[in-house]
């Protein structure tokens, strides 16, 4: 599978700097939260989302033993090992040891990921230890 040329996928991400975090939305500019953020992206990137995402609460991710997010992601994308992952990937982390991944962030360096948080809306910040030990996953734009 070709894949996207990850300086399209960070442009168009940084499109999203500063839209509003809102729940379920996917809405440059108006709100998103970090799975409406990708969802996003990947329009513009690849093109029309190829399912439509199923509503979800706030705390879908701290229940079950599905990686729901990572078990959508290779329906569509390839998937590459997270320490490999280069700038313009989709990268999966979990926020608690033991928990599912549930959150989504996109590389923009080696050094620096853009996401859609909570109360910040959608903010470029270092790749932390701190984060970069809670990547899960990471995945790659397939091109147009």
């Amino acid at each position: 599978m070709t894949t996207a040329d990850p300086a399209i996928v960070i442009a168009v991400a940084r499109s999203w700097l500063g839209t509003p975090y809102h729940d379920q939305a996917s809405l440059r500019g108006v709100g998103c939260d970090c799975l409406g953020l990708a969802r996003g992206i990947w329009r513009d990137v690849v093109g029309p989302e190829p399912f439509p995402i199923p509503p979800y609460s706030r705390d879908w991710g701290e229940t079950g033993p599905h990686e729901v997010l990572a078990e959508g992601a290779r329906r569509m994308m390839p998937e590459i090992v997270p320490r490999d992952a280069p700038p313009g990937a989709l990268i999966l982390f979990r926020m608690m040891p033991r928990a599912i991944a549930k959150h989504v962030g996109i590389l923009t360096s080696p050094e620096t990921f853009l996401h859609a948080y909570e109360r910040l809306g959608v903010i470029e910040e270092p790749l932390t230890s701190a984060w970069r030990r809670r990547v899960a996953f990471a995945f790659l734009f397939p091109a147009r």
